[in-house]
């Protein structure tokens, strides 16, 4: 009879704080006059976790948002610096395209979630410019007391306006 129970799955990021992220997002978004986003936020194994699409967020922005976050646990690196680092990859950017069915989006916008050193999960956004997308993510990742990657000071923002 003791085998009747399920047993629960240790989870690399809890519901409390994927959802924490994706509120922390829509407030700094809001905060800094962003447009409407999209926010996605998977565990390590690329599952979503948490999710919210703004009043007049564009359609497409929740396929954005999860593909950022994606592409980033899929190459353990920032979408960013899949971006700068596939600049001249036009092949291994389409090929990397094709093996994610479609899921591999590679702009700013899709950063890992850490703790302790181990990438825990992503949180992808779609919205605004992919800077400011990338700044309320890293923001919103700071919020709940766990680590960003990149790991970027307030005072580099000034670039995207922010």
């Amino acid at each position: 009879m003791s085998d009747y129970y399920v047993k629960h799955l240790k989870v690399s990021l809890s519901l409390e704080n994927a959802a924490a992220i994706v509120d922390h997002a829509i407030r700094i978004a809001r905060q800094h006059q962003l447009l409407p986003l999209a926010v996605s936020v998977l565990d390590a194994g690329g599952h979503l976790v948490a999710f919210k699409r703004e009043d007049g967020a564009g359609i497409m922005r929740v396929d954005i948002a999860t593909g950022k976050a994606w592409g980033a646990l899929g190459m353990g690196i920032s979408s960013r610096t899949i971006r700068d680092r596939l600049a001249e990859r036009v092949a291994f950017q389409a090929a990397l395209g094709a093996a994610s069915q479609g899921r591999f989006v590679p702009v700013p916008g899709g950063v890992l979630i850490c703790e302790g050193g181990e990438v825990i999960g992503a949180v992808g956004i779609s919205g605004d410019a992919s800077d400011k997308d990338e700044f309320a993510a890293i923001e919103a990742i700071k919020a709940v007391n766990l680590n960003s990657h990149p790991e970027f000071p307030a005072d580099n923002w000034s670039e995207a306006g922010l």
